[in-house]
């Protein structure tokens, strides 16, 4: 994938409960889910962060993101 761990990991820190790694990403649906159930009443961001801390997160083309810079 050509987006980047980093920027999702730190757009998830500090907005993660809005969703915006996920906008970042390319997942604007789940995102709006994700925006209007405060990131599944923070379940849903925590399954998230840790996704993307070991690597097996995916952006909108089901396409793994490995790079972090």
């Amino acid at each position: 994938s050509e987006k980047r761990l980093l920027p999702a990991f730190l757009l998830g820190f500090r907005l993660g409960p809005l969703g915006a790694h996920r906008f970042y990403v390319g997942k604007p649906l789940t995102a709006i889910l994700m925006l209007l159930t405060i990131g599944g009443l923070g379940i849903w961001w925590l399954v998230d962060m840790v996704r993307i801390i070991v690597g097996h997160f995916t952006d909108g083309d089901g396409e793994r993101i490995t790079e972090w810079l």
